[in-house]
């Protein structure tokens, strides 16, 4: 059964601004806690379509994902799916919602819902779901603000 998490984060920037570092996956490896990402295929606009991730897990170990992401009109956010997955994770799916408060400030909510395919204590699996919102939201505001 998958473990929903959710955050929000106001980041000092535009929502264009946040979308910016939102899709340059390449860097993700520098702020999002990944150990490796590369983008497969794009869109028609240039965004990253299919993402290959690699993270190095507590518990679970090495898994390696593809996700296929959709975009939302005019920087409002994205969404994701899991196209493939090698290792003991069987879903991902997950949004950025941006909410433009003013061109400097945008709120940005995380989504995220993740079925670990291991038997875990249903606390650890929501633990693990927070701590990824946690870190997502945390190292976005910070690569953002340049912090």
């Amino acid at each position: 059964m998958a473990e929903s998490a959710e955050g929000t984060e106001r980041i000092g920037a535009s929502a264009p601004d946040v979308m910016a570092v939102i899709t340059d996956f390449e860097a993700y490896p520098e702020w999002a806690g990944v150990k490796s990402a590369k983008v497969l295929a794009t869109d028609e606009q240039g965004r990253g379509a299919e993402v290959a991730y690699e993270i190095d897990a507590p518990v679970i170990g090495s898994v390696i994902y593809t996700l296929a992401y959709a975009y939302e009109d005019d920087d409002r956010g994205c969404s994701w799916t899991t196209r493939q997955i090698e290792g003991k994770i069987r879903d991902i799916q997950g949004q950025y919602v941006l909410e433009e408060l003013d061109e400097d400030e945008t709120d940005v909510t995380y989504r995220l819902a993740v079925d670990v395919g291991i038997p875990l204590p249903g606390f650890m699996k929501k633990e693990a779901a927070k701590q990824i919102v946690n870190t997502g939201l945390g190292g976005l505001k910070k690569r953002v603000e340049g912090g």
